[in-house]
């Protein structure tokens, strides 16, 4: 692993999945850092202004990444791209491989071609849960089809001859203009305003991540070049039943909706790692990270909504 900091005048930034939650927070933050950056996202931008820098981009289409990454010339390319939903990986595993495991050879190969530095964002699930909260050294040993397609394109990046990075992080949480997916913050929170019952595991522990933290994750990676595996997520080991509590209290809504449950009994087509979280020593150490708590991040994710 080697750290050298760039200056930013010298960094210029292409994001993958810039539609998504991570992807929208890392358009606000290079925005305030003045770093020159390209957006590129599948269909129309749904960046809240219009006047932010957006291609669209298939990454599934290897050509179309080959003209975008050889016109627009970055120098780092964060690939918050992915198919995520879990149980979706498990039933529709060629389009999970396509969009997982396919989509970042062709990234690599315009990396190389480029002299790119690429940073791309993985996760908790490639563990199998039995020893969680997990260092960037442990073994690898997924327990469901998103995890295996996910370590998968990491060892194409190891294998490969490029500058990397591979950031990992946990359950991400937060809001954003726009967003078509819920995470378990909203989830939590609007089924509670309805009034719906939600049953919630109390068996397995996460480090939920504000997606502000993993943004600002990625900006120290490709600010330091810090090359290497980083673990980047919360400080907090929860479960997901604390989660839902703690949501429910800091919004003042009614906690006996909430029913506890666990994994035997929540079915699901794909199985869930029971403890994972992440041990961020070498993150906070090396390239300065420091992530709210989860307690933080809540005020931090109402603030906006209230906004």
């Amino acid at each position: 692993m080697a750290i050298s900091t760039l200056k930013k005048s010298s960094l210029r930034v292409l994001i993958t999945g810039a539609n998504g939650l991570l992807g929208g927070k890392l358009v606000d933050l290079l925005s305030k850092e003045k770093v020159p950056f390209l957006a590129t996202s599948k269909g129309p931008s749904r960046l809240p202004d219009d006047n932010i820098p957006y291609q669209t981009l298939d990454i599934t289409d290897s050509e179309s990444i080959e003209h975008c990454i050889r016109d627009y010339g970055p120098t780092t390319i964060i690939n918050t791209a992915a198919l995520t939903q879990v149980d979706q990986c498990e039933t529709d595993r060629v389009r999970c491989w396509e969009l997982n495991v396919e989509s970042v050879g062709y990234l690599i190969e315009s990396s190389r071609r480029s002299n790119a530095h690429l940073i791309h964002l993985s996760t908790d699930f490639i563990f199998d849960g039995n020893s969680g909260p997990y260092c960037e050294e442990d073994e690898a040993n997924p327990v469901n089809y998103y995890g295996e397609s996910k370590l998968a394109a990491e060892i194409r990046i190891m294998d490969s001859d490029i500058t990397w990075s591979i950031v990992r992080t946990v359950l991400v949480y937060g809001a954003t203009p726009g967003l078509s997916r819920s995470n378990i913050i909203l989830w939590v929170k609007n089924s509670l305003e309805e009034g719906k019952e939600i049953h919630v595991v109390d068996d397995q522990f996460r480090t939920p991540t504000l997606a502000e933290d993993l943004a600002m994750g990625c900006w120290l990676v490709a600010r330091n070049r810090a090359t290497g595996t980083f673990h980047i997520s919360g400080k907090d080991l929860l479960t997901p039943y604390d989660i839902a509590q703690i949501t429910a209290r800091h919004f003042s809504l009614d906690k006996s909706l909430i029913k506890r449950t666990n994994s035997k009994k929540f079915k699901q087509p794909a199985i869930r790692p029971l403890k994972t979280g992440f041990v961020i020593d070498k993150a906070r150490n090396e390239i300065g990270y420091r992530p709210h708590s989860f307690e933080e991040g809540l005020a931090i994710t109402a603030a906006q909504w209230l906004g």
